[in-house]
């Protein structure tokens, strides 16, 4: 015999290996190593919602077991059972964090993000944000780290509110959270954009 028989991936053969892992907390995917399986046809859209052979998954409870199994390699994004290892397509950033809570103010702010699937993580030097810009509308773009090289699409609302408790410190305006500061837009922009 020649090696191990291919299966191609799919999503309900990945969907009861997670449930069949699953423990308390998320699973430990970044000590799993399993082989490639090959591409799954599953993709997550920009506004955060999962397709699977181009159809949305409806269900909340299956979008969250497998944001669960998410792991990012490189540049590439997996779904990782303790037996499988499935490529996915995702569009920009696999979470959107829909909401946000603030407490304190200026340095003693403490950041804390919700997002589309369920996790909340608190902004700081584990959890950092960062703004990219939009290439085709030079618009900025801002994001959150949720574990592990994941990050989370800030939405618009979120972001408009964050504006407003948004502070000025070395040349840039930007955000605290945790004692640090996470730049955002030069200041110089922001006057330049102002009234």
């Amino acid at each position: 015999m020649s090696g191990q028989k291919h299966v191609t991936p799919s999503a309900e053969d990945i969907a009861a290996a997670a449930r069949a892992a699953r423990g308390r907390g998320l699973p430990p995917v970044q000590d799993w190593n399993p082989p490639e399986s090959g591409d799954l046809d599953m993709r997550i859209a920009r506004d955060g919602t999962w397709y699977y052979q181009g159809t949305p998954i409806t269900r909340p409870a299956l979008v969250r077991l497998f944001s669960t199994i998410l792991r990012r390699d490189g540049d590439d994004y997996f779904l990782v059972t303790p037996v499988e290892k499935a490529r996915i397509t995702v569009d920009d950033a696999p979470f959107v964090a829909v909401d946000f809570t603030a407490r304190g103010q200026g340095r003693d702010q403490v950041l804390t993000f919700h997002t589309n699937v369920g996790d909340s993580v608190t902004a700081g030097p584990e959890a950092p944000i960062r703004m990219a810009r939009d290439p085709d509308t030079d618009e900025p773009v801002p994001y959150v780290m949720v574990r592990a090289g994941l990050e989370a699409l800030i939405d618009r609302k979120s972001f408009y509110r964050l504006a407003e408790i948004g502070a000025h410190h070395d040349g840039w305006f930007g955000l605290w959270s945790q004692g640090a500061f996470f730049p955002l837009i030069p200041s110089h922009e922001m006057a330049e954009g102002g009234d």
